[in-house]
């Protein structure tokens, strides 16, 4: 885990799975919250997911505090990278890049996030990396324990 002046926070995780497995997770929008910490539920996910400007429509949280929210695809290109601006208001917005790295054995991911905007731009970026970093890691756990299992 990295950790950058602005608040950037890095994590690489390498994934016992090819490339195709990892991506077939990452296109699956239906399964965001089973990798991703925080989010709670889909509410539905757009067709063109994971295409230029796609959302999915999810919950953040847990009962009874869901806040109902979207995450947008900034950029994508397929089996490489994957961008995107996640809405949790009323903390705020922050910006993700998935990369996607082919390994001999497997494949690298590397994770970047930080708040863009809203409330959570005003948390100093230490305490923002504190949260984020190991929220991140667990997220590439969860990824790389799905695409594993979609390997097999």
């Amino acid at each position: 885990m990295r950790f950058y002046s602005s608040g950037v926070v890095t994590v690489r995780r390498e994934i016992d799975a090819d490339l195709d497995a990892v991506w077939a997770v990452l296109a699956d929008g239906w399964l965001y919250p089973s990798w991703v910490v925080g989010a709670s539920r889909m509410r539905d996910v757009d067709p063109a997911w994971p295409g230029m400007g796609a959302r999915l429509h999810h919950s953040v949280g847990s009962w009874p505090l869901l806040v109902d929210d979207t995450t947008t695809v900034l950029a994508c290109v397929p089996k490489r990278e994957l961008v995107l601006r996640a809405r949790a208001w009323p903390v705020g917005e922050a910006e993700i890049r998935l990369t996607l790295r082919e390994q001999a054995a497997g494949c690298e991911v590397e994770m970047f996030e930080d708040v863009c905007a809203g409330p959570g731009r005003f948390v100093p970026p230490p305490a923002r990396s504190a949260v984020i970093g190991p929220r991140n890691a667990e997220s590439l756990r969860r990824l790389a324990y799905l695409a594993e299992g979609e390997s097999r």
